[in-house]
């Protein structure tokens, strides 16, 4: 038995119980409170299980899917988590994400460390056809639970329809048989108005 290796495993998986307390702009749909970044990547990995079955690439391996989405947050433990429309947050995110990722993955046994560390940025990357499917259902999870909170870190943050369009558009390109569905969703979001319509101009206004 190898015990440092186990302790070294031990302690990243005490470390990682952070990401319970590391709550995102998202309310979950009962509306108690917004969730926290482990409740985002359990939804998110039955999310692509649910929905597997659409995904337009047969390549994608869905094992190493559900393995990114399990591993591409953990990073915010440090880094915190950076809303999807903060631009200024935006800005230092790759650098707050890449130090949270040196200080995360190097507590892991050598090899281990480094394949997560690999799932990580090939999540990062949004390259493969696994890191696309991963991604898509990544956009996926909180634009659901935006429907069903009515707009409500939408509507805090003065998001418009086309940030959001711009935002979940590869998810007709990956899973394009689900994209109708978004598109209703999205459309009664704007007619409610739990979502600024276009770029959220006047003339957008004058053209609903």
């Amino acid at each position: 038995m190898d015990s440092k290796r186990i302790e070294q495993q031990m302690r990243f998986l005490a470390e990682i119980d952070q990401m319970k307390a590391v709550y995102r702009q998202t309310l979950l749909i009962d509306r108690s409170r917004t969730e926290t970044d482990a409740e985002h990547s359990w939804h998110l990995a039955m999310m692509a299980m649910t929905l597997f079955e659409y995904c337009k690439d047969p390549s994608v391996d869905l094992l190493r899917v559900l393995q990114m989405v399990l591993v591409h947050d953990l990073v915010e433990i440090y880094a915190g988590d950076t809303f999807a429309y903060d631009a200024e947050g935006n800005r230092t995110k790759a650098k707050r994400e890449k130090e949270a990722a040196d200080r995360l993955f190097t507590m892991l046994p050598a090899e281990q460390g480094a394949a997560y560390r690999a799932l990580w940025e090939e999540f990062d990357s949004v390259q493969t056809p696994d890191a696309r499917f991963a991604t898509a259902m990544d956009r996926l999870q909180p634009f659901l639970n935006n429907y069903m909170t009515e707009g409500h870190s939408w509507q805090q943050r003065h998001v418009t329809e086309n940030q959001v369009r711009t935002r979940i558009g590869m998810i007709e390109d990956t899973v394009p048989e689900i994209w109708p569905c978004v598109e209703r969703m999205l459309a009664e979001c704007v007619e409610k108005g739990w979502l600024i319509p276009g770029d959220g101009n006047p003339q957008d206004l004058r053209n609903r």
